[in-house]
């Protein structure tokens, strides 16, 4: 189990309790999504997994140890994609932002620029190289943060609303980054709002409601189930939604069938 998150707990200044015993986990080579109306507490949750935030009570064990205690260096492993990229932002050129964490790990310049060139070719970003990342469009924004992320190769994507704002394209884009991730062994967390986009990448999915995440079944079940997406004041994905109704459909066609 790469990442496993128990009983936690969290309370805002001003005695606001967002999580009250929260628990889910996520392994190698597959995509958990997390889903809950506005204010349900998902980033609260992604950013205790990721370590930015501790619970009041719980644990987040990565590899089954604690988190906490093998922090800084654990940051290595983990990578962070906040629902605001302007808040992940902050270097003169998308060139120095895919950079940066590089800087910090690789051993040589020539290493540092070869791994740029490598990751912005592969997320199609050489003619941004030399741009300010605040004048970039706030869907450009996002795959610049998702790409300066992947570079320095982590084993564990915490994703929070990563469509928000996303064309189409970019948002095919994105299920084909985080579908490659995962199909290396790798592990990926989703916080979103996206029913279809969910549908679409995820292999199993948590609800969070009342400060407690339930489920964590396929996403197929839990993504049918009624009950638990008026929980996540969500509706049936479309996908989902047609295949029903071409159920419903044939079954009726037998019922006609038979009687006749």
């Amino acid at each position: 189990m790469l990442l496993r998150v128990e009983d936690v707990w969290f309370k805002y200044p001003g005695n606001i309790e967002v999580l009250k015993g929260a628990s889910f986990h996520a392994d190698n080579g597959e995509v958990v999504a997390i889903i809950g109306a506005n204010g349900s507490g998902k980033t609260t949750l992604l950013m205790i997994s990721s370590g930015l935030l501790e619970p009041d009570k719980g644990k987040v064990l990565l590899d089954g140890e604690p988190l906490y205690k093998m922090l800084p260096e654990a940051r290595r492993r983990i990578g962070v994609l906040f629902q605001n990229p302007d808040d992940q932002l902050f270097n003169p050129t998308v060139y120095d932002e895919l950079a940066f964490s590089l800087n910090q790990l690789l051993p040589s310049k020539d290493e540092v620029n070869r791994r740029v060139m490598e990751v912005s070719g592969r997320f199609g970003l050489d003619r941004l190289l030399h741009r300010t990342p605040y004048k970039l469009s706030v869907g450009e924004k996002r795959i610049v943060t998702l790409a300066s992320i992947l570079a320095y190769n982590p084993e564990l994507l915490l994703l929070d609303e990563p469509t928000a704002n996303l064309s189409l394209k970019l948002t095919e884009e994105m299920k084909r980054f985080i579908l490659h991730f995962r199909d290396e062994g790798k592990s990926v967390v989703i916080a979103s709002h996206d029913v279809d986009f969910i549908a679409k990448t995820a292999d199993r999915v948590y609800v969070l409601y009342d400060g407690v995440a339930f489920g964590g079944l396929s996403a197929k079940v839990i993504l049918s189930d009624n009950s638990l997406l008026e929980m996540a004041d969500m509706r049936m994905p479309a996908s989902l939604h047609m295949k029903n109704q071409e159920i419903h459909s044939q079954v009726k066609g037998w019922k006609t069938t038979a009687r006749g």
